[in-house]
């Protein structure tokens, strides 16, 4: 199952199509409010990261299903 990839930071509601944090649970955070929680989700105390990037074009592993 893939990320769902949330639009917007869940506490300012800033686009975050580019970077965004998320946590175990998906909670997405835009850099700035990440920083102000000290990359701590507030939702489960979990850590926040970096979230992958979506991908342009398919990805060429895609045929090893």
């Amino acid at each position: 199952m893939g990320l769902e990839m949330k639009g917007a930071c869940e506490k300012c509601q800033a686009n975050v199509d580019l970077i965004a944090y998320i946590c175990v649970h998906e909670c997405t955070f835009c850099e700035n409010c990440t920083n102000d929680m000290s990359n701590i989700c507030p939702n489960c105390s979990g850590e926040l990261v970096k979230r992958p990037k979506p991908a342009k074009y398919m990805c060429p592993m895609s045929w090893r299903k």
